[in-house]
């Protein structure tokens, strides 16, 4: 478990970019911090492995704060993945993949042998093993990042935007080996996001930040979509407007949900259609 006390941070003589932060993140799951740029969400999730220090407050793992853990060891425990990979352009994947292992003094032939079990877990074929980053697609080079911050099994995954640079349809397919990922892996995953309907889709619990990250409203995205707290939650996630301002129209076929520009997004299944099947009937 991850805690966040009363955290305030400011930068030089400057202001305040997180005010009086308190948040529990629990074990296992994955929360997504979202918001707009500048509210903190990446200051916040840099806070966890001491890339950024706290001017006040605590930030906890399991109790213990962070200020007495060395960061560099801390830092080696975490997994993290960047926006942009953050791979090391002179070394071939299977070595970044083992980067952290081998700094831990995990013995080389050891630490290759790891990588490349962890390029079948992210999807990638073992033959771009050889490969440097340049050569690498940008989904391929989020993979490996995501290999990684696998490397060392760590218990915490920070992920910074870490699919913000790539086109939708890859996008997409690393949003999915996400939670995929999560259900076979069950680590405590922080994720940072602009985007709401990524937050929606891989979070366990969301938390939508202000400016100085002030939390407006956090819980499941059922609960978040179902009751938002006020008129900007309902605005920032878009309940009168787009996909999520659904209605039902009669079909010939049925009844159907169409969005706000007439556009079919689901079919209504009748509550009534379990039940029959259950009495004995075929699928």
């Amino acid at each position: 478990m991850i805690e966040f006390t009363s955290v305030s941070k400011r930068f030089g003589d400057g202001p305040l970019v997180i005010e009086d932060f308190s948040l529990v993140i629990p074990a296992h799951k994955t929360t997504v911090l979202v918001g707009s740029s500048g509210c903190g969400k990446t200051t916040l999730l840099r806070m966890i492995n001491r890339m950024v220090d706290p001017s006040s407050g605590t930030v906890e793992i399991d109790g213990t704060s962070v200020l007495e853990r060395d960061p560099v060891a801390l830092r080696r425990s975490i997994g993290y993945v960047l926006q942009s990979g953050g791979l090391l352009p002179h070394l071939r994947v299977v070595d970044n993949v083992a980067t952290v292992p081998r700094l831990n003094g995990v013995s080389r032939a050891d630490a290759r042998a790891r990588a490349l079990e962890l390029l079948d877990t992210v999807g990638l074929d073992r033959s771009l093993a050889s490969r440097y980053p340049a050569q690498l697609s940008g989904g391929q080079q989020q993979r490996v990042g995501v290999a990684r911050a696998l490397a060392s099994d760590p218990n915490i995954l920070l992920m910074d935007e870490p699919f913000g640079a790539v086109d939708p349809i890859v996008r997409a397919e690393l949003q999915q080996e996400t939670i995929r990922l999560q259900r076979e892996l069950d680590k405590t995953v922080v994720f940072v996001t602009h985007d709401i309907d990524e937050a929606f889709l891989l979070a366990d619990q969301v938390v939508i930040l202000e400016k100085g990250g002030r939390i407006v409203q956090k819980g499941s995205p059922s609960e978040i979509i179902e009751n938002p707290a006020n008129d900007f939650v309902a605005s920032f996630i878009g309940v009168d407007r787009g996909a999520r301002a659904l209605t039902i129209k009669q079909t010939p076929h049925g009844r159907v949900l169409v969005d706000d520009a007439g556009r079919t997004q689901g079919v209504l299944v009748e509550e009534s259609a379990p039940a029959r099947r259950s009495e004995g009937s075929l699928p």
